[in-house]
């Protein structure tokens, strides 16, 4: 095969992506005494966030430290490489190697190849958002919720969401408050208004402009509404698309399809953590990565159905 390199790095499988789910598939295949790349750029999503919660015995530890210590541990194993760049496309197949070109000009060749590069969140197109993003913007309740319990919290409604379930599922964790933008007409914020109401949610006519302050719903008519969090949907999609590139299915949320293996719908090519279920969460990314380091292990030996 044709590589972009006269000394490629040759391994049993490539990991693309260096966070939760990506280390974890690489402990599981290190400890099975095979060679792993874990090609990495070093933007994780949850790098806004000071703590991070809902993680088993690291419940309130900061990200970053978690990502320190997991790649020290992986560091022990003589048979993990990793490289600090961006994996800029993927050519071959399991049959013939797969050859994962890097943004430096160098080339990776591996047998089976992990996709663990995680989602990029875009949050809606409103001042003061993405400067609380991660601290009192929120998307996740279980990530964040338990820490500003019993407040009044925001929902800023977003394009096809079904709001009077989101708010119901918000109310374990405070009074919730229902917020749009200016882009739903009258006769559907009266519709809404009438779902909501079910619930004892409250829906702000006034359209937001903006988040001051720690969250601070700035509307439109001048009034000003204090928030312990507001928590917002981001439009997520796929930080990479190798996936695309290498024909795999994706789900109609766009995230990557798997089997129960996480492998996906092309051979050799398997994907786990958020790119391969939009979910966010720390726990169920270290669990999909041990999933996907262990599958592409029995697949390295012929034993994966």
């Amino acid at each position: 095969m044709n590589t972009s390199s006269t000394n490629p790095v040759v391994a049993d499988v490539a990991v693309i992506g260096g966070s939760f789910a990506g280390m974890s598939a690489a402990l599981q295949l290190a400890r099975a005494c095979r060679t792993v790349v874990i090609i990495d750029l070093g933007r994780p999503r949850n790098a806004a966030a000071d703590r991070a919660h809902g993680c088993l015995g690291w419940d309130g530890c900061a990200p970053g430290v978690l990502l320190q210590t997991a790649r020290r541990q992986l560091a022990a194993y003589h048979g993990v490489r990793w490289i600090a760049d961006e994996a800029v496309s993927v050519a071959g197949s399991a049959s013939t190697l797969f050859e994962v070109a890097i943004a430096s000009g160098a080339a990776v060749l591996a047998k089976r190849l992990i996709l663990a590069h995680g989602v990029i969140d875009h949050l809606p197109e409103l001042p003061g958002l993405q400067q609380r993003w991660g601290s009192t913007v929120l998307h996740c309740p279980y990530c964040h919720g338990y820490e500003v319990l019993n407040q009044r919290l925001g929902l800023l409604l977003a394009t096809g969401q079904d709001a009077a379930g989101h708010a119901r599922f918000l109310s374990e964790w405070g009074q919730i408050t229902v917020f749009h933008r200016g882009d739903h007409g009258d006769g559907a914020l009266d519709l809404l208004e009438k779902e909501l109401a079910h619930s004892g949610t409250a829906l702000e006519r006034s359209p937001l402009l903006a988040v001051s302050d720690d969250a601070t719903a700035d509307l439109a008519d001048g009034r000003r509404v204090a928030l312990g969090a507001l928590f917002v949907h981001p439009e997520t999609r796929l930080s990479s698309p190798i996936a695309c590139h290498l024909g795999c299915k994706l789900e109609a949320a766009g995230c990557i399809s798997t089997d129960s293996a996480k492998q996906t719908t092309v051979e050799g090519v398997f994907a786990c953590g958020d790119a391969a279920r939009f979910a966010g969460n720390i726990a169920l990314a270290i669990g999909e990565g041990a999933l996907a380091g262990v599958a592409a292990h029995r697949s390295l030996l012929g034993l994966l159905d």
